[in-house]
């Protein structure tokens, strides 16, 4: 299946699978896939360092300008757990479609990698549920579709999502959107 005019943007907390599931999804439609993750380590370094050394709020500054860049074509875009508390982000993702994925804390223990999430480098699972907590009515609020991946097959999931976006896009051609 080849759509290069589909466009989803994948959203989540922390190990999700996001990036995993925009990877296989991208590969399905023929799409281009961008990881805001990927994009701010790839122009501004790794983001533990960065948060140690600039701060939170200058992440997030950069991170939603990384969601409007990468949001502007048609594309899968995985963005980063935190990257939808940006009220003007919130504003944009809410006319697009969004895929919201999301996980049990006890399938996210294994997924957390040593000090790579800065979030939750010193109290691990326990940071992170309390970071999906405060976040997770955003996501909802987001949401076009849910899956959940604690334990789903994530390439039925991928191929399930490739699936809704290349009908929507069609039926959004036939409807003259």
């Amino acid at each position: 299946m080849t759509n290069v005019s589909a466009k989803v943007v994948l959203i989540g907390p922390m190990a999700a699978g996001k990036t995993k599931i925009g990877k296989r999804v991208a590969k399905i439609l023929g799409a281009p896939r961008y990881d805001t993750d990927k994009v701010f380590v790839s122009q501004h370094g790794e983001i533990a360092q960065f948060f140690e050394t600039h701060g939170e709020p200058a992440f997030r500054a950069i991170e939603s300008a990384l969601v409007r860049e990468t949001t502007a074509e048609p594309a899968v875009v995985s963005l980063g757990g935190g990257a939808v508390l940006d009220p003007a982000s919130q504003e944009l993702l809410v006319t697009l479609p969004v895929v919201y994925l999301t996980v049990s804390a006890e399938a996210v223990a294994s997924r957390l990698g040593e000090g790579k999430r800065p979030l939750v480098a010193h109290e691990g699972v326990t940071a992170w549920k309390r970071i999906f907590e405060a976040r997770q009515p955003i996501y909802e609020r987001l949401a076009s579709r849910t899956y959940d991946t604690s334990r789903g097959n994530l390439d039925e999931i991928a191929d399930d999502i490739a699936h809704w976006v290349a009908s929507d896009y069609q039926a959004s051609k036939r409807d003259g959107l």
